[in-house]
């Protein structure tokens, strides 16, 4: 908790006035017994009207000044932990933006979405009452104290018993809560987790009339939450009635004591009153400081939780001193015995693989599935490093150059086609933000996508929903190619991203592609021999290890592997 903090230098001024305001209003509060013990002792008992109106007239302005203050306390308190709270959700962003994909994998989505939202507003709020209470409580405390026995020590034996009953309950249930408090985080993240993958696959589940079998999986988790969670209710339901039960006996030890040291005239009604109003604020600052300990454990749980994307070490991140290609011809890709092992996994999923793509050319890798392929494209852009060898751009190895410099230079289209909400233009200018109507209306015509965007209701500005639920998958496929195209890079990176599409359009779109794309390298994934027999180089994997490379007539002549992938797919016609 104390490692976030420093997120608050920002805020400096505004905590130096609360911390201010918070002082005077205590002080005001610490300040009334006296002067209703003063009415007591010299108004009412002299019959002194005149020093009773103005003392209860100061009252008064003491009064509201402190509600004044306390104003004051809430609207900067409020405005100090909603700007931490902006600045943590900043800095998480920030921070989960660069993560390669390990990190990701390591953490997951619904629990950096958890920490996002749920784990920073515990924060702000612990920090809104830190102002209001943390500061308030130990000034209540120690003043009341004192005032307390300057108007009667012979009954500060009852706060000396009340005070420790009451720290050591708040201990014992703050020991005992906190690690709750860290599993209810965790039973948050799997209920996000079970939520998310209900509403991203909601599809499957009907289709497999797995609507029951979630439901219950939901329940589940749901049902791990709630009873965590009445644990802790449990808990802390039962701290507030104890604290109270101390408080109520406390109150009537002082008037049963009290009301006889004024029988035998060791003290007077109004100290008595004084005694008891200050003894009663000591004891609601303890009640105060409960409060937050029950705010604290579970917000302690959640820093936690953001200190460990904050401070978490990034795989790939860029050399101190990043270095620019020099060669003049850009668009050259070389692996030089690469090998990745992917973290946790007992086997490399590539292995020695050393092959030159280059401009111009068409270079396409083939393979079962498993066999390593979208993990060799993955490496170019540096989404993962090479356990071993080096991966080289335009002659410099990628780790040597900064990424930004490196995916200036790469047009790459996903597996999996992703469309984020906006019209069809803005998708297709995510990659070349300044594009103009004609290349991005180029960029769809090529990518075979201006037949169906010209059909939509307002064309190319024609909205996309979130994930591309509005088209389909072969429409999806298009616009990602679009949005490659677009950027016009030197190579481009084609992860099996023409599964979704018929014969007819894949066809047309490879004799587009192949004159928009003359003088770039072009690396093809694909699963499908019709769309890569036509590449200048087919490198065949099996197992993670190059067993094959050359054209497709040479491979079918000399490679088993390629050759039971293409016996699979096509006819003896269609193989002459």
């Amino acid at each position: 908790m104390l490692k976030l903090l420093k997120y608050l230098r920002p805020y400096s001024i505004p905590i130096a006035a609360v911390i201010t305001v918070v002082f005077f209003q205590c002080m005001g509060d610490l300040y009334l017994p006296t002067l209703m013990s003063d009415v007591v002792n010299k108004g009412i008992t002299n019959g002194d009207v005149d020093y009773i109106l103005r003392t209860g007239l100061l009252m008064l302005i003491v009064a509201l000044g402190g509600s004044l203050c306390a104003v004051l306390a809430s609207y900067l308190s409020s405005h100090i932990s909603m700007g931490l709270g902006e600045i943590l959700r900043s800095r998480i962003f920030r921070k989960v933006s660069s993560f390669s994909l390990h990190e990701y994998d390591r953490i997951g989505t619904p629990s950096l979405i958890t920490r996002s939202t749920n784990d920073v507003s515990q924060i702000q709020n612990v920090v809104m009452m830190s102002f209001r209470m943390m500061i308030g409580a130990p000034i209540t405390a120690v003043g009341g104290i004192i005032l307390a026995l300057q108007k009667d020590r012979g009954l500060a034996w009852i706060i000396a018993i009340a005070i420790p009953l009451l720290a050591s309950l708040i201990v014992f249930v703050a020991v005992k809560g906190f690690p709750l408090f860290k599993a209810i985080q965790k039973k948050v993240d799997r209920i996000n987790l079970v939520l998310r993958e209900n509403l991203s696959g909601i599809r499957v589940i009907r289709a497999f009339d797995r609507g029951d079998a979630e439901k219950a999986r939901f329940d589940e988790a749901n049902r791990d939450l709630t009873e965590t969670s009445i644990k802790v209710n449990r808990m802390f339901a039962a701290l507030m009635p104890a604290m109270m039960l101390i408080m109520n006996y406390t109150t009537i030890a002082i008037l049963w004591f009290g009301t006889r040291r004024v029988n035998v005239g060791s003290s007077n009604v109004g100290d008595m009153m004084a005694f008891l109003q200050y003894a009663m604020q000591i004891l609601f600052s303890f009640l105060m400081a409960s409060i937050m300990f029950i705010m604290v454990p579970r917000a302690q749980a959640s820093a936690d939780r953001i200190n460990e994307v904050l401070e978490m070490d990034i795989g790939i991140s860029d050399p101190a001193s990043p270095s620019v290609p020099r060669s003049e011809s850009r668009g050259f890709v070389e692996f030089r015995d690469v090998s990745f092992t992917y973290h946790g996994a007992e086997e490399p999923a590539v292995r020695g693989i050393t092959f030159t793509a280059r401009p111009g050319e068409t270079t396409a890798i083939i393979g079962s599935t498993g066999s390593g392929k979208s993990t060799l494209l993955s490496l170019i852009p540096r989404f993962y490093d090479a356990s071993s060898g080096s991966v080289l751009v335009d002659g410099m190895d990628v780790r040597e150059m900064s990424q930004a410099e490196l995916r200036s230079r790469i047009g790459f289209v996903p597996q999996k086609a992703v469309l984020f909400t906006g019209s069809v233009a803005e998708n297709i200018r995510y990659g070349k933000e300044d594009a103009s109507d004609e290349e991005v209306r180029r960029a769809a015509e090529t990518a075979q996508a201006l037949e169906f965007v010209e059909g939509m209701a307002q064309g190319f500005g024609s909205p996309i929903s979130q994930g591309g639920s509005n088209v389909s998958g072969g429409q999806k496929q298009r616009l990602s190619i679009a949005r490659a195209l677009v950027k016009r890079p030197d190579i481009y990176l084609f992860d099996d991203s023409f599964s979704a599409l018929d014969f007819k359009t894949d066809a047309r779109l490879r004799s587009a592609l192949r004159k928009e794309t003359a003088d770039s390298t072009v690396i093809i994934v694909g699963q499908r021999v019709a769309t890569i027999m036509d590449a200048d180089r087919i490198i065949v994997l099996d197992e993670g290890r190059i067993v094959g490379m050359g054209t497709h007539a040479e491979l079918y002549a000399g490679c088993a592997v390629y050759r039971e992938i293409v016996a699979s797919q096509l006819s003896e016609e269609e193989i002459a």
